[in-house]
C-alpha cells in the first residue's frame, strides 16, 4: 500500500504541472486584464506599461508561468488586481465552500444511496418507478431554476429560511443551498446505486450468502452493498471537486461568498491571478480526491490489493 501511494503521488506531479499550465495558458488568452482595470476608457500607454510591469504581464507567458509555479510552492498565489493577496481571498472563500460541499455530499450519501438501495431491491415496483421519474425530473431541471424556486417559496413566500446566506455561512443556513447544489448529483447517485444493487443482487456470491441462511440485513450490508458502492464512491469522489468548482450558480443565487463567487468575480474582472490561484487549488482537490477514492476500493472490496 505504501509503495502504491508513493507511486500515485509521483504521478500527480506531471498531472498537476500539465493541468496548471493549461489553465494558465487559457486564462491568459481571456483578454487584456489591463484594459479591464481601466474600465470603459482605454488606458494611456504609460499607465498600461506601468501596470503590466507591476503585475509581471510584460514578460513572456512561459516566464510568467515559471515565476508563478515557483511562488506557488512557497505558498504565494499572487496578488489580485485590487491589491489583495489571493491567499487572503482563499482564506475566506474556501471554508465557506467546504462547508457547502460537505452539506451537499452528506445529502448525496444519505438520500442518494438510501433511495438507490430501496429501489434496487424493489426493481420494477411502483416505488422504483416513482423514484426513477423523480430523479429524471431533477436531472432535467437546471440548477438555477431549482435554486430560484426554493429560494422564492421557502425564503420569500413562506419565510422558512433566509433568502440569502449571512457572510459567516453557518451549516444551518447552508442546508437548502447544499440541497440545491447536490440535487443533480444526488439523482445520479440514486440511479447509479439502484443499477449496481439490482445487478449485484443476482450475483452468485449473493445467492450463496442467502443459501447459507445469513440474515437479510447482513447479506445486504456486508455482501451486496459493499461491492455495489464501488462505482458510487468513484462518482462521489470525483464530484467533490466538481461541487467546489461548480458552485458558481448556487452561490450567486443565495449570495454565498465562496469559491464560485470569487471565480465569477475574477473572470468578470479578468483577474488572472485570482482565477489561476483558485483553479490551482481545485486541481489539487481533484487529485487528492481521486487518490482517496482508489484507496477506498481496497476497503470496500477485500479482493483488491495494491502493491
Amino acid at each position: 500500500m505504501g509503495r502504491y501511494v508513493i507511486r500515485r503521488l509521483l504521478q500527480m506531479i506531471p498531472v498537476f504541472i500539465g493541468a496548471t499550465l493549461l489553465i494558465f495558458l487559457m486564462v491568459n488568452v481571456m483578454g487584456d486584464p489591463i484594459a479591464g482595470l481601466c474600465g470603459e476608457r482605454a488606458c494611456d500607454p504609460a499607465t498600461a506599461a506601468r501596470l503590466k510591469q507591476e503585475f509581471g504581464l510584460d514578460k513572456p507567458v512561459w516566464q510568467q508561468y515559471t515565476t508563478y509555479m515557483g511562488n506557488v510552492f512557497t505558498g504565494d498565489f499572487g496578488t489580485a488586481f485590487n491589491g489583495q493577496k489571493v491567499t487572503e481571498l482563499m482564506s475566506t472563500a474556501f471554508p465557506v465552500t467546504i462547508r457547502l460541499t460537505i452539506v451537499a455530499i452528506v445529502f448525496e450519501i444519505v438520500i442518494g444511496i438510501t433511495l438507490g438501495v430501496v429501489t434496487g431491491l424493489r426493481r420494477g415496483r411502483p416505488v422504483d418507478t416513482g423514484v426513477l421519474v423523480l430523479t429524471l425530473v431533477v436531472i432535467a431541471i437546471p440548477t438555477f431554476v431549482t435554486g430560484l424556486v426554493l429560494q422564492l417559496l421557502l425564503g420569500v413566500e413562506w419565510g422558512w429560511i433566509k433568502p440569502s446566506v449571512s457572510p459567516e455561512a453557518p451549516f444551518n443556513e447552508l442546508l437548502i443551498p447544499g440541497l440545491v447544489l447536490a440535487s443533480v448529483s444526488l439523482a445520479y447517485v440514486t440511479r447509479l446505486t439502484r443499477t449496481s444493487i439490482a445487478e449485484n443482487s443476482r450475483a452468485d456470491y449473493v445467492r450463496t450468502a442467502v443459501a447459507k441462511g445469513l440474515p437479510r440485513h447482513r447479506v445486504i450490508t456486508r455482501h451486496l452493498l459493499r461491492n455495489s458502492l464501488i462505482p458510487v464512491v468513484t462518482f462521489i469522489g470525483t464530484d467533490v471537486g466538481a461541487l467546489m468548482g461548480g458552485a458558481i450558480v448556487t452561490e450567486r443565487i443565495f449570495n454565498i461568498h465562496g469559491v464560485g463567487y470569487q471565480l465569477y468575480q475574477g473572470i468578470l474582472r479578468q483577474s488572472t491571478q485570482t482565477v489561476v490561484g483558485f483553479v490551482t487549488v481545485l486541481v489539487l482537490v481533484f487529485l487528492v480526491a481521486n487518490l482517496v477514492v482508489d484507496l477506498l476500493y481496497a476497503v470496500l472490496d477485500p479482493r483488491i490489493r495494491y502493491a
